[in-house]
């Protein structure tokens, strides 16, 4: 039995001696590279945090002292300590999330998964201290320096600072990446004697000795107050000399380190000299992505940021490779646009490799632009390139443009700027978690005026309308796919002259069918499966795959008023969603045939594969199926159009009012 099988809770911690807790550090890396290589997951960031989180457990007492974890993909040692050790089943459906999960433990706080927003709320919850009479709780927040290039860590910085009484401390994670390196970070010298000096500055006593000079020179006249300055420049001018200080102390905040973030002994005596510092305070600890596994540290991508299942001994990934990925199309297709184009030019939120830009870069590496976790500056700044005669393509994650909406529809839509938005992992994603669903884009996007958006159903599909979006120079277009691979190509047996490509017609050479199917990107499959089980059902169908979902094409309207009955398949949420839209142009031009919105709820969907969420929430073709022939017979609602010389169905009689 390890040292690790007997922690608990973060308070067994307190027995251990220190030869025991170098022991807890080791058996935890094992325990990550063993279990984490089986189910993938995120292991070079974990690696690098064993020592810094040991030591805030260590220092402080959570659930007491509230810990915040910026990103929260950084916390699976904080699990271990806080009881929670089996990770077989981790980031699979009923199992451990891969972020902290309030259902898990009274330890975890923050569940959203998007970075720079920890210090927001560090700072709200020791503001809730304060005004609720428990001042004496201490708010740690972990952020890593690739977190502190999103512009919301600074605002909440700002405030933090403002208040010299809070017992905020905020511990800087700077491992010099955030996925790939990160532009910056802060030199690491004369680390062996900042202990000494940091527990000096962050004293009490020689607090109070400074406030009393400065209020006596500031009250001493002319004569005093230049005295007082004087001597304020010169010793910040040696402490800068000595080890800078940064923009940290300019904001008026302590600043301790840096430290080893590695050097369990010297994380405890800085946190140590931190808590017993009345006021916000910044540890700034070095660490490295990985640490203690060599093929995580020779991984120069992203140091096994992420990774699915590996072989442990080697690193090497066991699953066999399979078809390409929609991120690899769009990133060999994007490259080549740009040999062909110098106008285009990429935008990236600290994320080059998973969003596929790094081609591009390659090729290009002055047209490409990584603007760190900033997606509303990313966006903006687009607007400005593309007044300024350049069309802008911004990749980001589906999950992120969330954070840039405002800048979307106010700088980019109303100045009618030609920028290409690539939304990646859109739809259910699966094992990362509710807030990592790309679910909110289709509907969020419904609302911006003269916006263009595509759902690609394949690899081919991707390519032509990334060719087509960046021909438009006077609107916003939005392009979204899926996670994972691409999967067949589904061959159309005619577009239509707006586009629009009919996938079946089932029975062959049928216009007036029972049903049309509307399929919205990835959702292909499922609908010609869908339209299978009608036909063996004795119920006709066609199945059209629109390209691109907005504006509304006219050839889907008009096959509406064909049909008996619309459904539209979608894996965003329903509410707004591209379902919602095209029932509104279909009464705009009078056709009151029935829609069917088929897609996600809006609901929070806990992780699990994509099939399994799909599953969890109806969007499966038994279950469509099952609804459809229903509201063909007249049994659910919406119904069916009825045919000729039937009765159209009742839900029963008016209420008497």
């Amino acid at each position: 039995m390890g040292i690790l099988d007997t922690i608990r809770n973060p308070q067994d911690l307190s027995k251990l001696s220190g030869a025991q807790l170098q022991q807890l550090a080791a058996e935890i890396r094992t325990f990550l590279i063993g279990n984490v290589s089986q189910t993938g997951g995120h292991l070079g960031p974990n690696l690098g945090v064993v020592e810094l989180t040991m030591a805030v457990h260590r220092i402080f007492d959570s659930p007491r002292d509230s810990i915040v974890f910026d990103t929260g993909h950084q916390s699976y040692v904080h699990k271990l300590l806080t009881g929670r050790q089996n990770f077989s089943t981790l980031r699979q459906q009923g199992g451990l999330s891969g972020y902290p999960d309030r259902a898990e433990s009274e330890h975890d706080i923050v569940e959203s998964s998007h970075a720079s927003s920890s210090l927001s709320w560090a700072d709200g919850i020791s503001r809730a201290r304060q005004l609720t009479g428990d001042g004496d709780r201490f708010t740690i927040a972990v952020v890593g320096d690739g977190a502190l290039t999103g512009g919301m860590a600074w605002e909440a910085l700002n405030n933090i600072a403002s208040d010299k009484k809070r017992r905020v401390v905020i511990v800087v994670n700077d491992n010099g990446r955030s996925y790939a390196p990160t532009v910056g970070g802060f030199a690491d010298y004369l680390a062996s004697l900042r202990p000494t000096i940091d527990s000096l500055r962050a004293a009490p006593a020689y607090e109070g000795a400074l406030e009393w000079w400065k209020r006596k020179l500031q009250n001493g006249g002319p004569a005093g107050q230049f005295t007082y300055k004087s001597l304020h420049a010169m010793k910040k001018g040696i402490k800068d000399w000595w080890a800078p200080q940064g923009m940290f102390e300019d904001l008026g905040m302590k600043y301790i380190g840096p430290v080893d973030g590695h050097n369990l002994q010297a994380m405890e005596h800085a946190l140590s000299t931190a808590r017993n510092y009345a006021g916000p305070v910044i540890v700034h600890a070095m660490t490295e992505k990985g640490h203690g596994y060599a093929p995580a540290r020779a991984h120069e991508d992203d140091q096994f940021h992420a990774v699915g299942v590996i072989d442990p001994e080697t690193g090497v990934p066991t699953e066999a490779g399979g078809a390409k990925s929609w991120t690899a199309v769009f990133a060999e297709e994007i490259a080549d646009i740009a040999d062909e184009r110098p106008d285009i030019v990429g935008i990236t939120g600290a994320m080059l490799i998973p969003v596929g830009l790094h081609k591009f870069a390659a090729r290009h590496p002055e047209r490409v632009f990584d603007v760190g976790i900033a997606e509303q500056h990313a966006m903006t700044s687009a607007a400005g390139m593309a007044f300024g005669g350049l069309h802008p393509v911004v990749a980001v994650y589906a999950t992120f443009l969330n954070r840039a909406f405002d800048q979307l529809l106010m700088d980019v839509a109303l100045h009618k700027a030609g920028v290409t938005v690539v939304l990646d992992r859109a739809g259910v994603t699966g094992p990362d978690g509710p807030s990592h669903h790309g679910m909110w884009d289709m509907a969020m996007v419904q609302i911006v005026p003269g916006l263009h958006l595509a759902a690609p159903r394949d690899a081919t599909r991707l390519r032509e309308e990334l060719r087509e979006a960046v021909a438009v120079d006077d609107a916003p277009t939005v392009i979204r796919y899926s996670k994972g691979t691409v999967g067949v190509e589904v061959e159309a047996l005619e577009r239509l002259s707006d586009g629009v490509d009919v996938l079946a017609r089932r029975p062959a050479g049928s216009s007036d069918n029972d049903v049309l199917i509307v399929s919205v990107g990835a959702m292909s499959d499922l609908a010609l499966n869908v339209s299978n089980r009608l036909g063996a059902q004795g119920i006709s169908s066609t199945v059209v795959d629109p390209r691109w979902v907005l504006p509304v094409r006219n050839s889907i309207i008009a096959l509406a008023s064909h049909h008996r009955l619309v459904i539209c398949i979608e894996d965003g949420v329903r509410a707004g969603g591209v379902g919602s839209r095209i029932r509104q142009e279909m009464r705009a031009a009078g056709v009151d045939t029935a829609l069917n919105e088929v897609g996600l709820p809006v609901e929070f969907l806990h992780h699990g594969t994509r099939s399994q969420v799909l599953e969890r929430v109806g969007l499966t073709a038994q279950q469509i199926t099952h609804d459809v022939v229903a509201q063909v017979l007249g049994t659910k609602v919406p119904f069916a159009r009825p045919l000729p010389g039937q009765e159209h169905p009742s839900t029963g009689s008016l209420p008497l009012l």
